[in-house]
């Protein structure tokens, strides 16, 4: 059997020796190889099928890993993977205890920056730079490569803006396929529109910003990446690579459904179809009851607002863009302009629903508490994948929103632990609240067939019994109220068992934890956030307030990063579990 192009790669430096013909043949093979491993592991698939070229033809030219070379959110960095001695190894990426779906520093020395939220690239870049030139290092290169949806973010222009008064050594390298998960939107992605019809390069923005600009340019020609890539090298100070790239290259049905391809799951590798899904009734995603909830309520509410920083498709918002299109807005990767866009709607009476991923609400921290919070404007968020999210690992778990959201005044915050719960808090928060709200839920199915039930308003601040017992009481916050049901229902001597749904973490129901306090030995908090600062420290506080002296045990996520796996895995690593958390209540028995 003939061995392939890839396989004789072992170092980049065998990349630097290769032929044209060889260079053809190891694109063939790179796209080959990712296709498989994604078809079989799942992963991000469409992203780093369009940078193939690109990737050989950095590597080919630059001095990697003495260069720099950054992947902005990091999903498209497969192939840059695979030729830097992981191959062997990328049947675990983004697996329990296997490498990372993102460059990593600590995985390989020719990840040269963490990644995994957008926009980044630039500034780290720039930064880079402008320590090689204070270190004398002048010939040494930094590179970022950022796709056209992520440079319309803020931090990304403010890079731009640093470094265009700088001399340093730095290429930014624009991937412009016109999608990010979603396709691209805004007025910067017509300006690029009309850059590569020819129509706007008298006033090209990056060359106002001082960068030497050059393209656009076929990212999927070689010879022609190659060429540019070595006349750029010689070229001084900020420098700005426009690339064209169809995202899913090399993959039929990838280049032609490019949202779906984004993170396909596991599909036939040989046809590229994505596998028929077994006909059977499932509870819903918990993004989809926000999607038709919201749909439900702006029916019935003309100042119902949707919001959501470039995820329509992962927050189901799309099902309002849709059918009620004038009111419901995809705002791009810019989670800062999302909150403050929905706190002037509130200044106006409108009722803004602004749905950001628990882990990119912390990009639009500042605003959460300025511009929303100080003003006590009635802005809900919905935070969408709070918990822990499975094999994306640190960089999106949603295991911070409590506590960071905890100590911001005037803000209520909520945790559904099923369907109807949040379709009723929902609806709740769009009769009229006199302060924000969050509601955070998790990734991934709910557990109700019959979810779908009439609304009804959900006091706030007010907790719920979910079973009456003796000695030890159960304090859950979230969908992690299911694993202590369970527990309850399924568990011989565990009936005697309190569980409280809190609900609410803000404000906490004070009349409810007198009584906890009152009539219960121990106390155990459970919940799918980081344990110092997060619910069971609210907890914990109120019982210092109140001199309480019962044992109180809390858990969560311990004071560390989580990595990557699926999310059973890590619940059972965390020790959250129903198994764990059994073990660990039958200790307290003897309480009783």
């Amino acid at each position: 059997m003939t061995k392939s192009t890839l396989d004789t790669i072992k170092s980049v430096a065998d990349i630097k020796s290769l032929s044209d013909l060889e260079l053809e043949c190891l694109i063939s093979d790179l796209r080959r190889f990712i296709i498989r491993a994604v078809a079989a592991k799942e992963g991000h698939l469409g992203a780093s099928l369009g940078v193939v070229e690109l990737t050989i033809a950095l590597h080919y030219v630059f001095n990697t890993p003495f260069d720099e070379l950054i992947w902005d959110v990091g999903h498209q960095a497969y192939g840059h993977k695979i030729l830097t001695g992981r191959q062997s190894v990328f049947d675990t990426n983004r697996q329990f205890n296997g490498i990372s779906g993102f460059p990593r520093r600590s995985e390989s020395k020719y990840d040269s920056f963490g990644v995994g939220h957008s926009s980044t690239s630039i500034s780290a870049a720039l930064g880079m730079a402008i320590a090689s030139q204070l270190k004398g290092e002048l010939s040494k290169h930094h590179i970022a490569v950022i796709g056209d949806a992520s440079i319309a973010s803020g931090m990304a222009f403010e890079g731009l803006n640093h470094a265009g008064v700088t001399d340093c050594n730095l290429l930014v390298i624009l991937n412009d396929n016109a999608i990010g998960i979603d396709p691209s939107v805004g007025a910067l992605k017509q300006y690029l529109t009309n850059v590569k019809k020819g129509t706007e390069r008298q006033d090209n923005i990056f060359e106002a910003l001082n960068f030497n600009y050059s393209g656009p340019i076929d990212g999927h020609n070689l010879q022609e990446l190659i060429a540019e890539l070595e006349r750029l090298k010689s070229v001084k100070g900020p420098k700005f690579l426009h690339v064209i790239t169809t995202k899913g290259k090399g993959l039929r049905q990838a280049e032609e459904n490019q949202v779906t391809y984004h993170a396909p799951g596991k599909f036939n590798a040989e046809t590229g179809d994505l596998y028929k899904k077994v006909d059977t009734v499932q509870p819903p995603k918990f993004q989809d009851v926000f999607g038709y909830t919201i749909v439900e309520l702006a029916r019935l509410n003309k100042n119902i607002i949707g919001i959501t920083p470039a995820m329509p498709t992962g927050s189901s918002l799309k099902f309002m863009m849709e059918e009620i299109p004038d009111r419901a807005f995809d705002v791009g990767i810019a989670e800062q302009h999302a909150v403050t866009l929905a706190a002037g709607m509130a200044t106006q009476g409108m009722l803004p629903f602004c749905n950001i991923y628990s882990t990119f609400l912390q990009r639009a921290y500042d605003q959460v508490i300025h511009d929303v919070a100080i003003q006590n404007l009635p802005v809900i968020f919905c935070l969408d994948r709070a918990g822990l999210v499975g094999e994306d690992g640190a960089t999106h778990h949603g295991v911070f929103d409590l506590s960071y959201l905890r100590c911001i005044p005037n803000l209520i915050i909520f945790a559904p632990r099923n369907e109807i719960e949040l379709r009723n808090i929902m609806y709740t928060a769009q009769l009229g609240l006199k302060h924000p709200i969050a509601i955070r839920y998790p990734r991934g199915r709910g557990t109700l067939l019959d979810w779908k039930q009439p609304f009804k308003a959900i006091t706030i601040g007010e907790a719920t019994c979910l079973n009456k017992g003796s000695a030890i009481a159960v304090l859950t916050i979230g969908t992690m109220a299911t694993v202590i049901e369970d527990i309850i229902a399924h568990t011989e001597g565990f009936h005697d068992l309190s569980h409280y749904d809190m609900r609410f973490v803000k404000p906490l129901d004070e009349h409810l934890l007198h009584t906890i306090f009152e009539t219960h030995t121990a106390i155990v908090t459970v919940e799918d956030n980081a344990v110092m600062g997060g619910f069971g420290s609210a907890i914990l506080e109120f019982a210092a307030k109140h001199h309480y002296k019962n044992e109180v045990y809390l858990k969560g996520i311990p004071d560390q990063f989580i990595e990557h796996g699926t999310v059973f895995e890590l619940l059972e690593d965390l020790e959250l579990d129903s198994r764990s958390l059994t073990q660990f209540l039958s200790t307290l028995k003897p309480l009783k």
